[in-house]
């Protein structure tokens, strides 16, 4: 094994890294202005007992524990077991999170079986849309299905501030600067998803869910003068 993989797979390391972006974060949202809105509804099913499914784009994905407010109950992302997806994960526990790794090697069924038990305690579960590995902004099946498994209310969510820094990853990663102006925003998803939905309306809902996260997006981005794309 080389050097740097021995470095990047340390987790001394890790926990390093984890701890200085998880402390950048931190200091980024408390040094700027942020304006949280939309997220009433959210609140009350949180504080209530009942799980809600969170999703957003995941470019989007690092101010998520900003928009869900933990002191209200608790919500578990679901994280690439990959290196980086498990910085990510790591990332998000240190900011209030509980993590689901996901995993090519875990069978679909077990992952299913993971988060219906998760909801039946209350949590709420956390997905980026088009992770881990995109396409960027090409939303996936799975917080569909998971909608129909669970019965679990949908809400869609984004952040945008006016200065950013973004990431050389595939989809552009979104870092909060400091001393800048910022968006939180949420909306519940109201398309119903039907117990035995077929291909046809699977797909009608997908590509609903997807536009309603681009619409989001797009508010966000325009509140803070931002012109949205699709990178």
């Amino acid at each position: 094994m080389s050097l740097r993989k021995r470095i990047a797979d340390s987790p001394r390391f890790n926990r390093m890294i984890e701890g200085i972006f998880a402390r950048y974060v931190a200091f980024a949202y408390r040094t700027s202005r942020w304006q949280r809105s939309g997220c009433e509804a959210m609140d009350a099913a949180v504080a209530a007992g009942e799980p809600v499914i969170f999703v957003l784009w995941h470019q989007r994905l690092i101010m998520a524990p900003y928009i869900f407010d933990t002191s209200l109950g608790r919500i578990c992302a679901l994280t690439s077991a990959a290196r980086a997806g498990r910085l990510a994960g790591q990332i998000l526990v240190r900011l209030g999170f509980e993590t689901i790794p996901m995993s090519s090697h875990k069978r679909h069924v077990a992952l299913s079986r993971e988060v219906r038990r998760r909801t039946k305690e209350g949590c709420s579960i956390g997905i980026a849309a088009d992770g881990p590995r995109g396409p960027a902004r090409i939303s996936s099946g799975v917080p569909i299905a998971w909608a129909r498994m669970t019965g679990c209310r949908v809400f869609t969510v984004a952040f945008a501030e006016r200065r950013v820094l973004k990431m050389p990853t595939w989809d552009k990663q979104m870092l909060p600067l400091p001393f800048s102006r910022g968006v939180l925003l949420c909306q519940e998803w109201q398309d119903a998803v039907p117990k035995k939905p077929n291909e046809a309306e699977s797909e009608s809902l997908r590509l609903s869910l997807q536009s309603a996260l681009d619409e989001i997006t797009a508010q966000a981005d325009q509140a803070v003068g931002r012109e949205m794309t699709k990178k």
